[in-house]
């Protein structure tokens, strides 16, 4: 057999050659789930910031404890009430870290309730 022949039949290294090329790739994949998990835990989480604070809201309590408690919830986002036909709706908008982030995407919820304070006479 000659040496050309005994070369060309070695496949010393080849997984790791294999391996290099796949790793890009599986690291994309595991970086777009990531950020997948990430988008929806933000999202649950304004979600159910946006839902206490309208219930809070429409039962009459004060605005500076419900952005307290907002702060607490959800520090980066950011939020506005609005007051339609005897509700008081709560829009949540909070931009995302990385990994997402680096997308420039952001997030948003809304919440309606009740107005009860202005029910009670």
């Amino acid at each position: 057999m000659s040496e050309r022949a005994a070369l060309a039949g070695d496949d010393r290294g080849s997984a790791v050659a294999e391996f290099a090329v796949a790793l890009p790739a599986v690291l994309l994949v595991l970086a777009t789930v990531l950020g997948g998990v990430q988008l929806g835990t933000l999202q649950l989480r304004l979600q159910d910031a946006a839902a206490d604070a309208a219930r809070s809201l429409g039962r009459g309590d004060s605005a500076q404890a419900v952005a307290t408690r907002m702060a607490r919830q959800t520090p980066s986002a950011g939020w506005s009430v609005t007051r339609p036909a005897g509700l008081v709706c709560v829009h949540l908008t909070a931009s995302v870290a990385p990994p997402a982030g680096l997308l420039g995407l952001s997030v948003a919820a809304t919440s309606c309730a009740l107005d009860e304070s202005s029910a009670i006479p």
